[in-house]
């Protein structure tokens, strides 16, 4: 994919996360996709242990935002360098960022490590 394709899914990508819609996020992956993040150190595999988890995390975070800061195209996929701002409890606000490894196939995410500190999201 070229730098701008690259950056055209990675902004349609990031946008699916917000909004509670992890049906329309899921589509993203790869049904034998391999997903990472700090919450799930082990990884996830599939459609059948990711689609769970995604319903309960953007549930529970419905208005969190997420934008590219940087993105940089590896063999297979992208490093997106990205920002992120997470509504908490009591009108509070966590601004942070992080780093995600995505690698595709025919526009398809096949791997997705996700990489922040998440001590600051925990009440």
């Amino acid at each position: 994919m070229s730098q701008e394709s690259l950056k055209d899914f990675c902004k349609r990508w990031l946008a699916a996360w917000s909004g509670n819609r992890p049906d329309e996020l899921i589509k993203f992956y790869d049904p034998s996709a391999y997903y990472q993040d700090p919450a799930n150190p082990g990884g996830l595999r599939g459609h059948a242990q990711i689609l769970p988890y995604f319903q309960k995390l953007l549930a529970k975070n419905p208005d969190w935002r997420w934008s590219m800061n940087l993105i940089f195209p590896v063999m297979e996929g992208f490093v997106v360098k990205w920002d992120a701002e997470i509504p908490l409890a009591a009108g509070k606000n966590l601004r942070t960022q992080g780093m995600d490894l995505v690698l595709l196939r025919d526009r398809i995410i096949t791997r997705n490590e996700v990489y922040f500190d998440a001590s600051g999201m925990k009440s």
